[in-house]
């Protein structure tokens, strides 16, 4: 009666004869053969209760009521079963059974819900999911790149993008039209700030209280998540005598190990630590006990903070005071011990947090040189101006009393910058006596040339 037909692609589908001899196919898909003939002794029965004008047996029923919208539907094109009752899915009513059913976080939740305003105003409050198509989709993203940050674009994206996954998972649709378009990164450069220690240091000084000042030392020498981490702390989790303080994260419980985390009493955390402790009430649990009340605005009270200090609020406060933390730790301990004091991993360290400062630049800046000391020769770090370099090699040309070093020698005529420069970075191996000639006021000393060269390992 239904035969399996295969087509070239790999995909196969059931056809078969009706009465009037009416040619009809279903399209299953990419389907295993042993799939496939299961599907097709449904259909049979099918068949032959529409031929008979019989109701379909109990087993075939409960099969039939098993099945997805998208094996109903083409059930209902060959006019096998009556159109099913099903209930319209919207984009509105998606984005309300992801909040509801995938259990989202609630320090996540007011990025969902303005993520599903914003595909809401885009598509309307009816619009099916059925009918939002893969160009509608790039529409939308491309509406979102002209009015808000890429960050957030991006972000956005990835939230949509899981929701219409679980709608694919839930079978209110057969695909994701969202799913070709690529999120990017949700880093945004642009906001990065490095809060230095100097200006930590005026912030903490304009801190009302020891717990604000302790709040601003566990965000900036602790690298806390504020204000997750600040709350979530215990005074039990404090170990005086390891030098340790064990970091219980809300925010990565849910990856393996990622529920705590443990961090070094760093020297500049220690003093405000002790500070609120001794001073802590007997029997208080928590280390912050003052500002925990989640009606207050953390974020706007730290602003009149700064400001008091005499400085500009940054962007991203305490999020940058945590990231200032992270490029700290990663200049001076290894990648891998930074990335899990903070909780996070390397590659997300160097995403979101890790930044350029200016130290960088000045100490790339700087070439190691030697001096002579009491006759020895030892490395000291020095910036030199081509005009006193000139100076001191014209200085020493013209005593007389190295012949390699000969003003009237062509090749030794310091007359130019790019001479000069010439003469620095000229490979040489400077030991101690080398280059020291005896005279009758004792050494004279030829001009220092540095150590360093591009080409020596």
């Amino acid at each position: 009666m239904a035969s399996i037909a295969k087509d070239s692609n790999g995909r196969k589908r059931i056809t078969f004869t009706e009465a009037n001899g009416r040619q009809r196919a279903i399209r299953l898909g990419k389907f295993e053969m042993r799939d496939a003939e299961k599907v097709r002794s449904w259909v049979e029965s099918l068949i032959v209760a529409k031929e008979k004008g019989i109701s379909i047996d109990a087993e075939t029923a409960r099969w039939l009521a098993g099945v997805g919208d998208d094996m109903h539907i083409k059930l209902e094109r060959v006019e096998l079963v009556e159109p099913r009752e099903r209930s319209r899915a919207t984009v509105a009513s998606l984005f309300e059974q992801v909040i509801a059913l995938l259990a989202v976080k609630a320090s996540t939740l007011p990025t969902y819900h303005q993520t599903k305003a914003c595909i809401v105003a885009y598509f309307g409050q009816g619009r099916e999911l059925s009918n939002i198509t893969a160009k509608d989709a790039e529409e939308w993203q491309r509406a979102m790149k002209g009015s808000i940050a890429l960050a957030t674009v991006s972000k956005r994206t990835q939230i949509v993008k899981s929701a219409f996954r679980a709608a694919v998972r839930w079978k209110m649709i057969a695909v994701s039209p969202f799913e070709h378009l690529k999120a990017g990164s949700q880093a945004n450069r642009e906001r990065m700030h490095f809060v230095s220690r100097d200006d930590a240091a005026r912030v903490l000084e304009a801190c009302p209280d020891r717990e604000w000042r302790l709040i601003v030392a566990l965000s900036r020498f602790g690298g806390l998540r504020c204000t997750s981490e600040h709350f979530a702390l215990q005074w039990e989790h404090v170990d005086w005598q390891r030098g340790r303080i064990t970091i219980p994260s809300c925010k990565t419980q849910h990856h393996e190990h990622g529920r705590e985390r443990q961090i070094p009493i760093f020297p500049e955390l220690r003093p405000y630590l002790l500070d609120a402790f001794e001073q802590a009430a007997a029997g208080s649990t928590f280390v912050i006990t003052k500002y925990r009340d989640p009606k207050a605005n953390i974020r706007t009270q730290f602003g009149r903070i700064i400001r008091r200090a005499g400085l500009s609020v940054w962007a991203r406060p305490f999020h940058n005071m945590r990231a200032s933390c992270a490029t700290e730790l990663a200049s001076t301990h290894p990648a891998h011990v930074a990335a899990a004091w903070l909780g996070h991993t390397v590659e997300v360290a160097r995403e979101h947090y890790l930044q350029v400062r200016d130290s960088d630049f000045e100490k790339a800046a700087i070439k190691p040189h030697v001096t002579l000391v009491n006759g020895a020769c030892k490395g000291v770090t020095e910036s030199v101006t081509i005009g006193s370099r000139n100076a001191s090699l014209r200085g020493a040309a013209g005593s007389g009393s190295d012949c390699q070093n000969d003003a009237s020698r062509p090749e030794n005529k310091p007359s130019t910058p790019e001479c000069a420069l010439a003469r620095r970075v000229t490979p040489c191996s400077i030991k101690v006596g080398v280059g020291f000639e005896p005279t009758k006021n004792g050494f004279a000393i030829r001009p220092v040339r540095p150590l360093w060269h591009p080409t020596i390992q």
